[in-house]
């Protein structure tokens, strides 16, 4: 294959990926093609699906969000002892909290000039300390009553769809919206697709990123209620092992590390990729402590595939 006609199939390979993985994987077993199965399983990746949402706009702009994990992480502890007091007005500290986790994120990047990569890294740290602090180090448990009068709505199902699929349909379309048909949006694909440009048009690309990782962070938050919900509890692990995957889900999904390509539509089918995979994994009987391998090495993959070399002069 030339490298002309793989640049032209490179914008189509993730559904391409999407279905010849859906197709190998209902003919091995036909009850994976389901109707019933299908649901259940789009439903089971909506928290991951909304994390790696988040992580698309920092990645979008050519950072990385490593502090999600830790962030959903705290805001299960936090969504769990605020519930008590402020009801359903936890779910507005949780995002506060992921708000400005994120903006010190995009400040300590920005303004101290410290690569994404550490200071999300140091951010999720801080996040993981606060959970360890504010649980005790154990796992808390959510009062079942409490929960279902103020966040049941999250887990019910209407009509055969569990409502989950409707908080990620609100989502996506959400900031779809953001980063398609705002102005916001247009300058996050401006400052990825090239910020020495950006700035020169006059961008205020400090602020831009900033809001970026914010963002992110939010999401991160959003998807850390979630989990306290169906899980009824928080812990300052809880979400573990979720942060290869929602990078895989965007990446996968053909938002390059590189920035300004790809967006929220992509990370949804780079996540149905995510979330067959691991079905898969089970179908084929792959050991669980394998699967990070698993995704380890599709990470790989999908960056040598999605980066754009042109942006790289040395890689180190």
């Amino acid at each position: 294959m030339t490298a002309v006609s793989f640049e032209r199939i490179k914008p189509h390979l993730p559904w391409m990926t999407l279905l010849a993985l859906v197709l190998i994987v209902g003919v091995a077993d036909s009850n994976f093609l389901r109707p019933v199965n299908l649901v259940s399983m789009a439903a089971d990746i909506v928290p991951l699906f909304i994390m790696a949402l988040g992580m698309t706009f920092a990645i979008y702009i050519g950072g990385i969000d490593l502090s999600a994990q830790s962030i959903a992480n705290m805001t299960t502890v936090i969504a769990t002892l605020t519930l008590p007091t402020f009801g359903i007005g936890a779910a507005v500290i949780c995002l506060l909290a992921g708000l400005v986790m994120g903006a010190v994120s995009g400040y300590v990047t920005t303004k101290l000039l410290v690569p994404s990569f550490i200071s999300t890294l140091a951010i999720g740290g801080v996040a993981y300390s606060a959970a360890q602090y504010l649980s005790g180090q154990r796992a808390l448990f959510m009062d079942a009553s409490m929960r279902d009068a103020n966040f049941g709505w999250m887990t019910r199902v209407t009509a055969g769809i569990p409502h989950e699929l409707f908080i990620g349909a609100a989502l996506v379309i959400a900031t779809w919206f953001l980063q398609s048909r705002t102005t916001f949006g247009r300058a996050l694909k401006a400052v990825g697709a090239g910020e020495p440009a950006a700035v020169a048009s006059g961008l205020n690309v400090t602020r831009i990123k900033i809001l970026a990782f914010a963002v992110s962070a939010g999401l991160a938050a959003i998807a850390g209620l979630l989990f306290s919900v169906k899980l009824s509890g928080g812990s300052p692990t809880l979400a573990n092992g979720f942060l290869l995957p929602a990078i895989v889900a965007v990446l996968v999904g053909g938002t390059p590390l590189t920035g300004g390509v790809g967006g929220v539509v992509n990370t949804l089918i780079g996540t149905l990729i995510v979330a067959v995979i691991r079905s898969s994994m089970l179908y084929f009987e792959v050991d669980a402590t394998k699967q990070q391998m698993v995704f380890g090495l599709i990470l790989i993959a999908a960056i040598a595939l999605t980066i754009d070399r042109t942006k790289l002069r040395v890689v180190k």
